[in-house]
C-alpha cells in the first residue's frame, strides 16, 4: 500500500464523496474510484459503502482510516525531523522528468546546484506530467517539470522553457508539402498523428488536438493509456511514410536520412514545460536548482 492509496482513502472519508475527494487531490474521479477498487481488492474487503448521498467507511474503512492517518502523520514528522538537514543540502533531491526534455534545460541548472551544493544528490525518474502530479502531492517528488501548470495552492510554479514544435516527416514527403517558411498545418490534413495519450497529461494534450483538429487533422483512436512512444517507435513510424509527429528544433535524438524536420508556418504550436514544487518547501538546495531554472523564456 503506497502513501498516495493512503491519502486518496483518508480524503474520500473525510470529504464523504467521490467527487469532493478528487476536486480535493486534483485528480479525476474514475482514477480515485478505481485507486480505492483496488484497495478493497488488495485487502479482500468492503471498505467503503456507497449510497446516493455520498460515501462511509465500513467497520474495515474504519480501521485502514486510523492505520492511514497514522502512517501519514508519522511520515509528515519524519519530514519536518529531517528539515533542518535538508534545508542546508546534504540530502537526496527528487526530481520529475518528462521525454524529450530540451539537453540543456536541465544540466545547466544541475550544475550550479553541484556547485552550490556539493553534498546534495540528485535522483531523477522519467515520468509523465500526471504522474509527476501524483507523485508531488504525495511527497515522493522534491521538484518536477511539467507540461501543464497546476492547479490548487499546494503548489508552486515558474515556466522554465517554451519549445515552437514542427514537425518529423518522412523526407520525400517533407520535401513535397515544404514551402519557404515551411510546412502549413492545414497540409498535415490525411496523415495519421503519432501522438501520446491524454492520461499523461491531459491539459496539454487537450490543447494540442483543438489546434490540430482545427486544423482540419483527423487525430484517429488516442493512444492507450501508459503507451507513450519512445524516439525511436516515432521514427520508425514516421519513416514508414503516411504520419507525422511533432518535435521542437534542437530534438536529442539524431534524424536518419529518411525523415526530416520542418518548421510550422507561423508556429501555431508551443509546448511549454514548467518547474513545479510543494509551496511548503523551504529546502535551500531546492530553490537554488529553481532560481537557477528560472529564466526568462525562449522560443
Amino acid at each position: 500500500m503506497e502513501l498516495r492509496e493512503m491519502r486518496a482513502f483518508v480524503a474520500v472519508v473525510e470529504e464523504g464523496g467521490l467527487s469532493a475527494a478528487a476536486r480535493r487531490l486534483h485528480i479525476s474521479q474514475p482514477a480515485l474510484s478505481q485507486t480505492v477498487v483496488g484497495l478493497e481488492r488488495q485487502f479482500g474487503v468492503r471498505l467503503l459503502v456507497r449510497s446516493s448521498t455520498g460515501v462511509r467507511p465500513t467497520d474495515a474503512g474504519l480501521i485502514l482510516l486510523a492505520e492511514a492517518r497514522a502512517v501519514l502523520a508519522r511520515h509528515d514528522q519524519a519530514l519536518a525531523a529531517m528539515a533542518a538537514h535538508t534545508a542546508s543540502g546534504g540530502t537526496v533531491l527528487r526530481i520529475g522528468i518528462p521525454l524529450e526534455l530540451p539537453t540543456d534545460l536541465l544540466s545547466r541548472a544541475l550544475a550550479e546546484l553541484a556547485d552550490a551544493h556539493p553534498a546534495t544528490r540528485v535522483q531523477a525518474r522519467h515520468l509523465s506530467t500526471a504522474e509527476q502530479l501524483t507523485a508531488l502531492r504525495a511527497g515522493e517528488l522534491d521538484l518536477g517539470l511539467l507540461r501543464e501548470r497546476p492547479t490548487g495552492q499546494d503548489l508552486d510554479a515558474i515556466l522554465v522553457v517554451e519549445e515552437r514544435l514542427g514537425v518529423l516527416l518522412a523526407t520525400e514527403l517533407a520535401e513535397q508539402l515544404a514551402g519557404p517558411d515551411g510546412i502549413r498545418l492545414d497540409a498535415l490534413a490525411g496523415l495519421d498523428w503519432i501522438g501520446f495519450p491524454r492520461s499523461g497529461s491531459p491539459a496539454w494534450y487537450d490543447a494540442l488536438t483543438a489546434i490540430l483538429r482545427s486544423h482540419g487533422i483527423d487525430l484517429g483512436p488516442e493512444p492507450p493509456a501508459g503507451q507513450a512512444l519512445i524516439a525511436e517507435v516515432k521514427l520508425a513510424s514516421v519513416a514508414a511514410g503516411g504520419a507525422f509527429t511533432l518535435a521542437p528544433p534542437d530534438w536529442s535524438q539524431p534524424l536518419p536520412e529518411s525523415v526530416t524536420w520542418s518548421p510550422l508556418v507561423g508556429h501555431p504550436l508551443v509546448r511549454r514545460t514548467w518547474a513545479v514544487w510543494p509551496a511548503s518547501s523551504h529546502r535551500r538546495d531546492l530553490g537554488h536548482l529553481v532560481a537557477a531554472l528560472d529564466q526568462p523564456p525562449s522560443a
